[in-house]
């Protein structure tokens, strides 16, 4: 049935092997063929510069081997100056050529700048000086005092004092936020250092007066009045001082020699003489630097600072020059008291110290040191005194004319500001070997006088000036003023023991 054949050969087509090939040819087909280019952004030329002071041999070996970092030569170098730097470097361990020395980067030709110009435009056109200017105790309101400071009879001139809070947004410089109208010329003015509603004032007609800034309508507290207790010459100073119920007073002093201490009766409106003290020239001791007093006289005060470190200790200066140490727990009776009077006066004078060739206009006691003090008058000079000897330590030429005030920085031991008749306040820095000025401040028209100043407890980076043209301004301090070097205050400490010895 079935036989041997031979044909031709038979094939058979892979449908696999032809599916896969599809697929290949169909994903092959998805990208377009590469065509690579080059391109470059080589400049045509080149140029190198080098700065190495080295031979180029050793920048490129250096360049091309970091971590092979030194020199040739410089281990020898090393070798041989080792024992002479090692020497000098032990040398300057013991030097104090550079002890306390900080670098200060600040611009020095602005030590100071003028941050605002104040003036009450009623007591400009009547010609008024700015007789006396104070902070409150929160350092944000300036009270300025506005009277006469030349000769006259301005007992009956009405005069004002005027606020400005310096840190309300609605500050005007030539509107006072209060204006208080007196009757007559003020002389002083204290703000109370814990609240900062009440101001305490001395008038040219010898009356003494607190006022309640929150009384708006009728600000004036209490009052001495007129009676045989109360002063009769110009009061020429007025401060706060702690009264033995623990309230604090005021203490009042003026030309005719009388110091008093007030007690605040508001519900009364009166001040209510606590304590008087009478300098008579017969019962003040004198050194032998000083020119005794003639007969029972009264020593005209003029200036008055209390001791912050001794609550028993106040200064006073003098119209005739006098300069004394007192006490308020003194003794000794000045006189019988004349009628009317309701206090005997006693007698504070304990000490007296070189007298000066004029009037004494301010004294101030350091904040830092508890014997050393400054004072200053018509002799154009600024004393730096000791309560340990009559003779003052250092006596510097301030101005040509008269000082009308001088005060101790609050926070440099070694820096006070004067107040001068040339218009000028002149800042010292007694760390400088120099005995020139630090920063001078030029104040108020020309030909005016800078009347009084006072610096800012609270911000000390400001300094506030009244000026005899009417105006009052508030200075900006840079930090070279304001802020302590390390060794400032055994810089202080020396000068003091210097005068002791």
């Amino acid at each position: 049935m079935f036989g041997d054949a031979a044909g031709a050969p038979v094939g058979v087509r892979s449908l696999r092997a032809e599916r896969g090939r599809s697929l290949r040819e169909s994903v092959g087909s998805t990208t377009t063929e590469r065509r690579p280019t080059d391109a470059q952004v080589q400049t045509g030329s080149t140029s190198s510069s080098q700065t190495q002071t080295d031979p180029p041999d050793q920048t490129q070996d250096l360049q091309q081997n970091p971590d092979h970092l030194d020199p040739p030569g410089l281990k020898d170098f090393l070798l041989r100056v080792e024992e002479d730097v090692t020497r000098q470097l032990l040398r300057n361990t013991r030097s104090h050529a550079f002890h306390g020395f900080q670098a200060n980067w600040e611009d020095h030709r602005n030590l100071v700048s003028c941050v605002h110009r104040l003036h009450h435009s009623g007591a400009v056109e009547r010609g008024l000086h700015v007789t006396a200017v104070s902070w409150s105790c929160t350092g944000s309101v300036i009270v300025s005092a506005y009277g006469r400071m030349d000769d006259g009879d301005w007992n009956t001139h009405s005069s004002h004092v005027c606020l400005w809070n310096l840190e309300s947004r609605r500050l005007d410089p030539q509107q006072a936020d209060l204006v208080i109208n007196v009757t007559a010329a003020i002389t002083a003015v204290c703000c109370h250092p814990r609240l900062p509603a009440l101001i305490a004032g001395g008038l040219h007609s010898g009356e003494v007066v607190v006022w309640d800034t929150r009384r708006t309508q009728d600000p004036l507290l209490a009052q001495t009045g007129m009676s045989a207790d109360s002063h009769r010459e110009p009061v020429y100073q007025v401060a706060w001082v702690p009264l033995q119920k623990g309230d604090l007073g005021v203490l009042s002093a003026c030309s005719g020699g009388r110091v008093l201490l007030w007690a605040v009766d508001p519900h009364c409106g009166r001040l209510v003489l606590d304590s008087s003290y009478t300098l008579k020239g017969q019962q003040v001791p004198h050194s032998s630097s000083s020119l005794k007093a003639q007969g029972s006289s009264p020593v005209g005060v003029t200036a008055l600072a209390l001791s912050p470190w001794d609550p028993d200790v106040f200064l006073v200066g003098s119209e005739g020059g006098l300069l004394l140490r007192c006490s308020f727990s003194s003794k000794t009776l000045a006189e019988a008291p004349s009628e009317g009077q309701s206090l005997t006066p006693r007698a504070p004078a304990v000490f007296s110290f070189r007298q000066s060739s004029g009037p004494i206009h301010s004294v101030h006691c350091s904040p830092f040191h508890r014997n050393l003090f400054v004072s200053a008058g018509t002799d154009g000079q600024v004393h730096l005194c000791t309560l340990l000897q009559a003779d003052p330590l250092l006596s510097l030429r301030v101005s040509d004319s008269y000082v009308f005030q001088v005060q101790w920085s609050p926070t440099r031991p070694l820096v006070f500001a004067a107040a001068t008749g040339q218009g000028g306040v002149q800042m010292f820095d007694l760390s400088h070997r120099s005995l020139r000025p630090a920063a001078s401040v030029q104040q108020g028209a020309a030909g005016g006088a800078a009347a009084c100043l006072a610096f800012n407890n609270h911000n000390p980076h400001l300094l506030a000036v009244g000026s005899t043209d009417g105006t009052v301004s508030v200075w900006q301090l840079s930090s070279e003023l304001t802020e302590q070097s390390p060794r400032e205050r055994s810089q202080l400490e020396q000068l003091a023991n210097q005068v002791a010895g």
